[in-house]
Order: C-alpha cells, then sequence, then structure tokens
C-alpha cells in the first residue's frame, strides 16, 4: 500500500504549529486550485492531496492518529481491535489460560489488519467491512461584488466537475458541505462529504458588516452649511439625498434597505450607513478668499 506524507505535501515539518498548517495549506491551494488550472490533471492531482493533507493535519485527534497509523489512520480503533484478538489468539495458541467473549469479529477487519498480521486462521472466515470515505476540504475566493446575487459555479473536484449554487449573501470565511463529494467510500461504504470555505476579498468603497454596509460620502462646505442635495452611490446604483443645513462632519444617515443580501432570506436586505465627511476647500481664488474674510468678521 502506498503512503502519502502529508507533512511533505503540504512543505511542512512534523513540529509544525496548526497555524502554520493553515498558512501552508491556504499558499499551495491557491497555486493548484483547478480554477487557476484548468485542464492541468498534475495541479488536479496536487490540489486533491493538499485537501486530504489538511483535513487530517489540521484535526489534532486525527493528526495523532496519522503520526501513529500512516494513511491507515482512520481505521485506528479497527486496528486496536484487531491488535488485542491478535495478541489473544497467540496467547490461546500457546496454551495459555485465557477466556474471550468480545463482541468482535473476523468480519469487523480490513485487508488493512491482514496485511500488518497475516491472514493466519481468520483469512477465510472474514469479510471486509465498509469505510466512509475521507471528506474533502477546499477554499473558493470570490469578490464582494460576485456574491451579492446568487450564482452557480462549476467546481473541479477529485477529477470530477459539480455545479454548485452560492446563495447571495455568503460571508467571507464561511464554510458550506456538498454532500457525497469527498473521497470515494471503500468496500461500499459511502463517500465523504466536501467542505467548501469562501474567501470574500472586497475591493469595493463599502465596508461590510453582515448584511450592513457603511460608506463615507464627501459634501462640500456650502452644501454642509446651507443644505443641498447631493448624488450618493449605493452597492446597487445611485441615489439623491437631501442634506440638511448644518450638517456636522462624521454625522451618520441610514438608507435602509440598501445593504448587503441576508444570507439564505431572498429578498432581505440590511441597511447603508453613509457617514458625511466635509471637504473643506483649498486653493481659494481671490473672490473666495474675500468672501471669507467677511464672513470671519461676522465671527461665524
Amino acid at each position: 500500500m502506498e503512503f502519502i506524507d502529508y507533512y511533505k505535501i503540504l512543505e511542512i515539518d512534523k513540529s509544525a504549529t496548526t497555524a502554520e498548517i493553515k498558512k501552508a495549506y491556504r499558499k499551495q491551494a491557491r497555486k493548484y486550485h483547478p480554477d487557476l488550472n484548468p485542464n492541468n490533471k498534475e495541479a488536479e492531482l496536487k490540489f486533491k492531496r493538499l485537501n486530504e493533507a489538511n483535513e487530517v493535519l489540521s484535526d489534532p485527534e486525527k493528526r495523532k492518529k496519522y503520526d501513529e497509523y500512516g494513511k491507515d489512520w482512520q481505521h485506528a480503533e479497527e486496528f486496536e481491535k484487531a491488535k488485542t484478538q491478535q495478541q489473544s489468539s497467540q496467547q490461546y495458541a500457546s496454551g495459555d489460560s485465557y477466556s474471550y467473549s468480545g463482541g468482535a469479529t473476523d468480519e469487523d477487519f480490513s485487508d488493512f489488519f491482514e496485511s500488518m498480521f497475516g491472514g493466519g486462521g481468520f483469512r477465510n472466515q472474514r469479510r471486509q467491512t465498509a469505510f466512509r470515505g475521507q471528506d474533502f476540504n477546499a477554499e473558493l475566493q470570490l469578490q464582494l461584488r460576485d456574491v451579492y446575487t446568487s450564482q452557480k459555479q462549476t467546481l473541479t473536484v477529485n477529477n470530477k466537475k459539480i455545479r454548485i449554487t452560492i446563495p447571495a449573501g455568503i460571508e467571507n470565511g464561511q464554510t458550506i458541505k456538498i454532500k457525497g463529494h469527498g473521497a470515494t467510500g471503500s468496500n461500499g461504504g459511502p463517500n465523504g462529504d466536501l467542505y467548501i470555505t469562501f474567501s470574500i476579498i472586497n475591493n469595493t468603497p463599502f465596508k461590510r458588516e453582515k448584511a450592513n454596509l457603511y460608506k463615507t460620502v464627501l459634501i462640500n462646505l456650502t452644501t454642509a452649511v446651507l443644505g443641498g442635495e447631493i448624488t450618493a452611490e449605493t452597492f446597487d446604483g445611485k441615489v439623491k439625498l437631501k442634506v440638511a443645513p448644518g450638517v456636522q462632519n462624521g454625522q451618520q444617515v441610514k438608507l435602509k434597505g440598501k445593504g448587503f443580501p441576508e444570507y439564505k432570506k431572498e429578498g432581505s436586505f440590511g441597511d447603508l450607513y453613509i457617514t458625511y465627511q466635509i471637504d473643506l476647500p483649498s486653493n481659494l481664488t481671490e473672490k473666495q478668499r474675500e468672501l471669507f474674510e467677511e464672513l470671519k468678521k461676522t465671527n461665524l
């Protein structure tokens, strides 16, 4: 059986911390992601191996089993049961006094244990046990504007193309599960699942906090003092806003329902909060300077 060195795949030492494992996985996953390497079988295989390595090494319990049992870490409990029964059988065969009433039978063990201990008297009686396939983990990068509306994407996972719907409003760091799209189960066992973590890149002038959006808008001094009407940009277009006379720098107004879609709540949106920033004039003309000098005399 081929041994896969997950530490080597992630290019880390066996002493690597959880944070170092996460950093190494993200770096390599971006490099070999199928969307960036279309029709590249080698990149697809490396991406698959990276997901397998991250799945095992990022989980302390799985990592411990892997360090002890290698790629057969998923069968650690069965291995211990088989080991105990093998030792018991050897005691019985050598004439040691022994009584056994455990529930384990020959059919509880996979071919892996036969390779470890040899078939012996169990080989002809034992049937293979079904095991669930390993889960896969992947990261998908999207722009903030991409998740303003629901969309469909085709991904390549384990050399298979799957089409998924990404709901509007999904958040940065959120993970969704695609059932049955992990590794194939063995001996008739069910497939594992695919877990996709979303990395949302925001290159817009809006700040997002869940379903609410925040934006700073410049207004000139005369509009701030006398009031007026301005045009402000929202995420899905422009709107006209009335500015009350005497608005203060940093004052905030709320545009209800002009924020971001709420996840899996069709037709429901957060709010947009606009903060006014007064744009003080510079490079005044001579006439403008004279007018400000007159205002100065009024102690305004």
